[in-house]
């Protein structure tokens, strides 16, 4: 099964529903982040929260990012991502190991402890729009339903789910917001309280061969779902040697002299994919004539 998100509508439009499998997604980021299970578990719920999220913007050039800050082992986690299904992440502290809830378990919560959760709209607006709520349980899929309900005024339900095999590989991932729009009457939402509250871990539902059609058609049971659009979608990083190089120019003509006097070197590292990017004295010295 292929990387996929797919959004749809139920109940004439009254409510609507985002599901994705995300399995190859998260594997690529515990690949490139040598995470240990519990910060891929954070990690990759984060990612699968931001695909569907970016998928509601409007513009080409439109990106959210999703921040959490927390006071526990994993420090934090970022993760930005586009309207085309294009995500990318990192966390603080990817070699952070803590012992499980119960078996099985991954403690993504106590990794994480307490902290923010801060969501930022670039849409091409003078300034970004920006929300921010206390982290209520650390599990990420019951903040973002928060966050959803006191920043957005959505009545949301999110599912997010990573399942780590055995080998620390990446054996399940993905997850599902629904939202309900205004004025949308007591029995649509009673029936869907109760498709939410019967439905397993969305991990569980992909170990047993279940597909996002599937667990659409469990989510909306009787609120006639339609499927109204499908992206296929990636873990992706945008950073070139072009974007360094216009960096290292942007930190001002002393900075770049000191750094050539002092180091006659320096090497980036981009946080998303891991990427290195180094320069030598004369390329140094070449992009200083460029700032000049």
């Amino acid at each position: 099964m292929k990387d996929e998100l797919i959004r749809a509508i139920g109940a004439d439009g009254a409510v609507r529903a985002f599901v994705t499998y995300t399995k190859d997604m998260v594997q690529q980021a515990r690949t490139l982040h040598h995470t240990a299970p519990v910060a891929t578990a954070a990690l990759g719920r984060l990612l699968t929260a931001g695909c569907m999220m970016g998928s509601t913007l409007k513009g080409e050039k439109d990106l959210i990012t999703l921040q959490i800050r927390g006071d526990g082992p994993l420090q934090g986690i970022v993760v930005t991502a586009d309207s085309k299904g294009r995500t990318k992440g990192y966390v603080f502290q990817p070699n952070v190991e803590i012992p499980n809830k119960c078996k099985g378990k991954l403690d993504v919560s106590g990794a994480i402890g307490n902290g923010v959760l801060r969501i930022i709209k670039d849409i091409g607006m003078k300034e970004p729009y920006s929300g921010e709520i206390e982290l209520v349980t650390g599990e990420i899929a019951e903040d973002l339903t928060y966050y959803f309900a006191q920043s957005e005024q959505t009545p949301s339900a999110v599912g997010l789910g990573v399942l780590v095999d055995r080998d620390t590989s990446v054996k399940q991932a993905g997850g599902f917001i629904v939202q309900l729009m205004p004025d949308t009457e007591e029995e649509i939402v009673a029936q869907l309280e109760k498709n939410i509250s019967e439905i397993p871990y969305i991990t569980d539902l992909y170990d047993m061969g279940k597909t996002p059609e599937d667990i659409l058609a469990m989510l909306l049971k009787g609120l006639e779902p339609k499927i109204t659009d499908r992206t296929d979608i990636c873990f992706y990083c945008n950073c070139t040697r072009e974007r360094v190089e216009k960096a290292l120019i942007s930190i001002g003509k002393q900075e770049l002299e000191k750094i050539i006097e002092e180091d006659k070197q320096a090497t980036l590292h981009c946080h998303f994919c891991a990427k290195e990017y180094h320069f030598e004295q004369n390329e140094l010295i070449s992009l200083l004539e460029s700032a000049k």
